[in-house]
C-alpha cells in the first residue's frame, strides 16, 4: 500500500544536545494533539467515508502523519543523545529515563501516556471531518507553543516545517468538508440520518 523512502520528509539535524527540550517535542509524538493521534484517526476514519477523493485525502494525510511521527521521534532521539544519566536528571528528564532509558515512547509532555481515547473515529463524515480540522488547529497550537519555548534554531527549522503542514491539512479537510457537503440532501446538514431531521410526526424521536 505504502512505499518507505529511508529519509525523513524534512531534515533534522541537531547539534546541541537539551534533554529539557526533548521533554516538551515529546508531546507531539504521544500527547493528546500530537502525530501518532493523528495518523491513528485518519486512517481509521477512512472506512466510514463514502466519497473516494475525501477517503484518498484522509490516507494521504494519515501517511504523512506517520512521517511526522518519525520527524518528530528524530528530534527527540538526537536530544538526548549521548547524554550522560547525571545530565538528563540535571535537565529534568530524571523519571521518563528510569523507566524508557532514551528510548522513544508516546507520552504528553507531562507525563500522561498516549492511549487511543485521544482520537475519534465516530463513522459519520461530517462529525470526523469536523473532527480532523480542529485537531489540525490543535496541532498547530501546539507547535505555536513549542515555538514560543525553544529559541535552538536547529530545533525550530523543522517545527516551523511541521506546523505549516498543520495548516495545509486544515485547509485539505476544509475541502473534504465542502465535498461531503455537495453530496448530501440540501435539507439534510448531516450524512446519514434524514429521518431525524423531519418536523412531522414520523420521526423516530417522537414515537
Amino acid at each position: 500500500m505504502w512505499n518507505y523512502e529511508k529519509r525523513l520528509q524534512y531534515p533534522v539535524n541537531i547539534t546541541t544536545p537539551n534533554a529539557k527540550l526533548a521533554k516538551i517535542i515529546m508531546s507531539q509524538y504521544g500527547g493528546p494533539d500530537g502525530e501518532m493521534g493523528a495518523s491513528m484517526r485518519y486512517l481509521s476514519q477512512r472506512y466510514a467515508m463514502p466519497y473516494k477523493q475525501c477517503q484518498a485525502t484522509l490516507t494521504d494525510i494519515g501517511t504523512e502523519e506517520l512521517a511526522h511521527l518519525e520527524i518528530v521521534a528524530t528530534i527527540v532521539h538526537q536530544l538526548t543523545r549521548n547524554l550522560t544519566a547525571e545530565q538528563l536528571e540535571a535537565e529534568g528528564f530524571a523519571p521518563y529515563y528510569v523507566d524508557h532509558t532514551t528510548g522513544i515512547w508516546p507520552q504528553a509532555a507531562g507525563g500522561i501516556p498516549f492511549n487511543a481515547c485521544e482520537f475519534q473515529s465516530k463513522g459519520d463524515p461530517i462529525t470526523d471531518l469536523y473532527e480532523d480540522m480542529a485537531a489540525e488547529q490543535k496541532a498547530r497550537t501546539t507547535y505555536d507553543n513549542i515555538l514560543r519555548l525553544i529559541k535552538d534554531p536547529d530545533v525550530c527549522d523543522p517545527i516551523r516545517f511541521l506546523r505549516e503542514r498543520e495548516i495545509v491539512h486544515f485547509q485539505r479537510f476544509g475541502e473534504a468538508l465542502r465535498i461531503t457537503q455537495d453530496n448530501l440532501d440540501s435539507r439534510n446538514i448531516y450524512a446519514f440520518n434524514p429521518a431525524f431531521d423531519k418536523m412531522g410526526g414520523d420521526c423516530p424521536c417522537r414515537k
